[in-house]
């Protein structure tokens, strides 16, 4: 029972505020207008402030881990590439870069932070899997949808090129960048700062959650119900059956395995539906993977933790 109750603790809370969220979007109370503005602040202000701040006075020569750093990137990778082989299962390929992106690509900025949060004091762990994970998320998504765009016999490189000026500007890869450095030079950061900086990082995980859920559309997984399960799967029950046991075998143990739980095993992210609208495609695949991991990751990652924690993993 205290297994569960330790599981629960950390997901339960994530789905309620996103649960929140949704019904205040349905009561009228966040309008898409309010839910897309939450998003924005989240996405550029709040949560690399959220990063900078655990980052700054973490003593990094003692909690590195390049092989674990490693694994999360050779993990994403392969499980690209298993998405990919997947994906030409599918009879309408007008859908297959949508659902490579759905299915290997995880809100491991967002949710993953906060549920790391919920079980451990630190997130060292979640920043060194962001670090490994996260720009390959972002180069991959661009070439996949390029090359798998309906229509497209190609890379587009003027998207390419774009979508790569994103990703050096991305903010939460910038937050993670300048809490790295500057735990590494370890410059001190005045009080009314660090005050400040807390207060701007605390809005975080309680607005992105409840925009997440305003911004959910459930009717878009009764349009394309087949490549939206099967994305489901793969992001819930595939990659961590393939890939926990490795970590596992690693040596990988605590916050580092809940790190990559997280990583291989958590809800699909909206900023792939909004990239593959922007890239020219239809978003359906996209938006239905993102409303069916959101409602369903509650409870496998739940299943998952308390495998871990039982096993005396966590």
């Amino acid at each position: 029972m205290d297994n569960l109750m330790f599981c629960l603790n950390a997901t339960l809370p994530v789905f309620f505020m996103m649960a929140l969220g949704y019904l205040l979007h349905r009561a009228g109370w966040i309008s898409d207008a309010f839910a897309s503005g939450m998003n924005s602040f989240v996405f550029k202000l709040a949560l690399p402030v959220s990063l900078f701040t655990q980052l700054c006075d973490v003593d990094f020569y003692q909690v590195w881990d390049g092989r674990f750093v490693g694994f999360c990137f050779v993990a994403t990778l392969i499980s690209i590439m298993i998405s990919v082989l997947f994906s030409l299962l599918l009879k309408d390929g007008s859908g297959r870069g949508e659902f490579v992106q759905a299915a290997y690509r995880s809100s491991a900025s967002l949710l993953g932070m906060t549920y790391i949060q919920n079980m451990y004091s630190s997130a060292e762990g979640g920043a060194l899997m962001m670090l490994g994970a996260v720009p390959l998320y972002n180069v991959m998504a661009v070439i996949v949808l390029s090359l798998m765009k309906p229509g497209s016999t190609g890379l587009d490189r003027k998207r390419l090129k774009q979508a790569l000026i994103g990703i050096v500007t991305n903010p939460i890869i910038w937050g993670i960048l300048l809490g790295f450095a500057w735990a590494l030079l370890g410059l001190p950061l005045p009080r009314m700062a660090s005050t400040t900086l807390d207060y701007i990082g605390r809005c975080a995980s309680p607005m992105g959650l409840m925009a997440m859920g305003a911004s959910l559309d459930f009717s878009s997984l009764r349009k394309k119900i087949r490549p939206v399960i099967g994305a489901s799967f793969l992001k819930l029950i595939g990659f961590p059956a393939i890939f926990i046991p490795v970590a596992v075998h690693l040596g990988f143990h605590s916050e580092e395995l809940a790190a990559a739980l997280i990583m291989l095993g958590s809800a699909s992210t909206v900023a792939g539906y909004v990239m593959a609208k922007n890239m020219g495609h239809e978003g359906t695949v996209s938006a239905g993977t993102v409303a069916l991991t959101t409602l369903l990751s509650s409870f496998t990652l739940t299943f998952w933790l308390w495998i871990l924690k039982t096993a005396g993993l966590l």
